[in-house]
């Protein structure tokens, strides 16, 4: 929905000519909450048997998005239940973006009070890994660190190294339900029907090529990935890591993260490193 200015001269907007931002504005609130709408033209409007139509189709159109971006959300409360919430969802907050993919940014926090949900605590934050895959779909490509240029580096030089994630990884931990396990069985087949162990855990997303992927890490390594991200060099990142666990195995640790595609270089490889 275009929200760019435009001159005040016709408020009707008659023949697509000069139509005010107030009347845009009057306009898509009668999509998502047409009793709330004040401007007479536009109720006039929306009086109409036609702009029912329309709206439905606007409506359904917003409902489908959040059910493509929340796929793990949807299989596990079933697609009836996730699309009448869905609909509650949309109305308070309607796509303010034309990109459908982007849609569903609030979505976790809704889910978080609303009501219907209380019994599924995992719920949002079910919500909000679908919401990280995404964001490393959508993200910019980048190269993927050189690990032999990494493996070059002298002890020193490596502590002091500041090595960015890449723009697509993404992360986080949380700690007190497996929201990992139950999110990546309701991404994938469904076919693991282990039983659960409640606790804690972290995930983490990356793109490497061109299909998202997934996989479990540590607090330790979350920790790891915050610091990195924050700048620190990679000296400062590891004390962060062993701080929640001092028994991490700090190389192996970076060779799982590096293996799945968490790092990208800081700048190009360095001639002076190149034997």
């Amino acid at each position: 929905m275009s929200r760019r200015a435009a001159p005040k001269a016709n408020s009707t907007g008659a023949e697509g000519k000069g139509t005010p931002v107030s009347f845009q504005d009057a306009f898509a609130q009668a999509l998502f909450a047409p009793d709330a709408v004040t401007d007479p033209a536009v109720r006039q409007l929306a009086a109409q048997p036609a702009f029912a139509v329309y709206r439905n189709t606007v409506m359904k159109a917003c409902i489908d998005a959040l059910e493509a971006n929340f796929p793990a959300v949807a299989r596990l409360v079933g697609s009836e239940w996730f699309r009448a919430a869905a609909a509650l969802h949309v109305a308070a907050s309607p796509p303010r973006d034309g990109r459908l993919l982007r849609y569903g940014e609030g979505f976790a926090d809704f889910l978080q009070g609303f009501e219907p949900a209380a019994q599924l605590p995992y719920l949002p934050d079910v919500a909000r890994l679908d919401a990280l895959w995404r964001e490393a779909h959508a993200a910019e490509n980048a190269p993927l660190v050189d690990g032999a240029w990494l493996s070059r580096q002298a002890p020193e030089r490596l502590a002091a190294l500041v090595l960015p994630p890449h723009p697509a990884a993404r992360w986080a931990w949380f700690d007190a339900q497996p929201i990992y396990s139950i999110w990546a069985r309701n991404r994938g087949d469904g076919s693991d029907e282990e039983e659960l162990a409640w606790r804690g855990e972290g995930a983490l997303l990356t793109r490497p090529a061109d299909a998202v992927t997934w996989r479990p890490i540590s607090r330790a390594a979350c920790a790891f990935l915050d610091a990195c991200a924050k700048g620190l060099p990679l000296g400062d990142a590891a004390e962060q890591a062993l701080a929640l666990d001092t028994d991490c195995k700090l190389a192996a640790l970076l060779e799982a993260l590096l293996r799945a595609g968490a790092f990208t270089h800081p700048t190009a490889p360095s001639t002076e490193s190149t034997p």
